[in-house]
């Protein structure tokens, strides 16, 4: 194709000298006469270098290769492989009929192959923002601030954890310990007897912390393994725990919800320490006066213990959402009904913990 784009522009400046020649009368050499193509002839290679970053070659399996995109988004939409042929007999469509079906084919390839792509699953990336010597009085060691952080989109809502290189390698032990075939190509830094906190040593080991955890998400069994998925939020859950007994509710809500974005990053949303984890939220809320915020947290809890009549949070819950239904002026006759049934199953309700209480006396190890 090229080098038929550069026989025609021989011809056209071919063309042009010949008529300069017949307007000025002039009778030199073929050289004088055409000094363009002598040009166009000396430069042929530079002029395809040129030509290449402007115009798009496409060889005949890429175009079959598009077409085959083409029918099948038509096929998905349910088009007609032709859209702008004729209903009425063989009769072929104008020049403008065909250039706006194929127009119209591509932008709904396009809209096609987006909505194809955008389905495709997001990958978890943890990523080491930091690390910092901490000295403390009997020891000295580095935390490592982890980002788990969603790809393909900005992630308005990152979670971060801190741990140590004990922490790390309390991990690598257990898992190694229940997976050892899985665990058999996973790597994980030694432990160095010097040099420990030289910048050298925490930048290596940031980076194979990061390796060392994608590699363990990218194993289905180790993924949703208890081990795993703790070993990111069980700290948090526990601390907001503590703050939230002790009444410092500011604090543990910010915790709650750490351990909030971790799970939902990690694809737990359905478990026990989840729903614990909503509770937690609900209650600071609660307390923090922030009635609208906890309303909507409770109702995504009793989504989630839709099935589940007889969860011991269900009630709790229940009772909560009825409350703050009552307090922001939400329809509440959903969860009185569901209530009134649970009582007449011969449950009664006063034996039933709160949502702090149930907090209070959970066990999390």
């Amino acid at each position: 194709m090229a080098s038929r784009l550069l026989h025609r522009l021989r011809h056209a400046l071919a063309g042009e000298g010949e008529g300069d020649r017949e307007g000025q009368g002039g009778g030199g050499s073929e050289a004088e006469e055409f000094p363009e193509s002598s040009e166009l002839e000396d430069d042929t290679d530079g002029l395809s270098t040129r030509l290449s970053g402007t115009l798009s070659f496409t060889s005949n399996e890429e175009e079959e290769e598009e077409e085959n995109e083409e029918d099948a988004a038509s096929r998905e939409l349910g088009l007609p492989k032709n859209p702008g042929a004729m209903e009425n007999g063989d009769q072929s469509p104008t020049p403008a009929e065909h250039l706006g079906s194929n127009l119209l084919t591509r932008q709904l390839h396009d809209f096609w192959r987006r909505s194809r792509s955008s389905l495709a699953p997001q990958r978890l990336l943890f990523e080491v923002t930091s690390a910092s010597v901490v000295s403390e009085r009997s020891s000295k060691y580095v935390l490592y601030t982890v980002y788990l952080i969603r790809s393909g989109q900005f992630d308005k809502a990152p979670a971060a954890i801190a741990r140590r290189y004990s922490d790390f390698e309390r991990l690598n032990r257990r898992l190694r310990h229940r997976f050892g075939c899985d665990m058999a190509g996973v790597s994980f830094p030694r432990k160095r007897l010097r040099k420990n906190f030289t910048a050298e040593t925490i930048a290596k080991r940031s980076r194979a912390f990061e390796q060392f955890l994608s590699h363990l998400h990218s194993i289905t069994e180790i993924r949703r393994s208890s081990d795993f998925l703790e070993f990111f939020f069980l700290h948090d859950l526990q601390a907001a725990q503590r703050l939230t007994c002790s009444g410092m509710y500011r604090e543990a809500l910010a915790t709650w919800s750490n351990a909030y974005r971790l799970q939902d990053k990690l694809g737990v949303c359905s478990s026990g320490r989840f729903l614990l984890t909503l509770a937690g939220l609900v209650v600071c809320h609660q307390e923090l006066d922030e009635l609208s915020e906890a309303h909507r947290y409770c109702e995504q809890a009793l989504q989630l213990l839709e099935a589940q009549d007889s969860h011991p949070l269900l009630e709790p819950f229940l009772q909560a959402h009825v409350h703050l239904s009552w307090k922001v002026g939400k329809d509440k006759r959903q969860s009185e009904a569901r209530l009134q049934g649970l009582q007449g199953t011969g449950l009664a309700l006063q034996q039933q913990p709160t949502l702090k209480e149930f907090l209070i006396k959970e066990a999390l190890d």
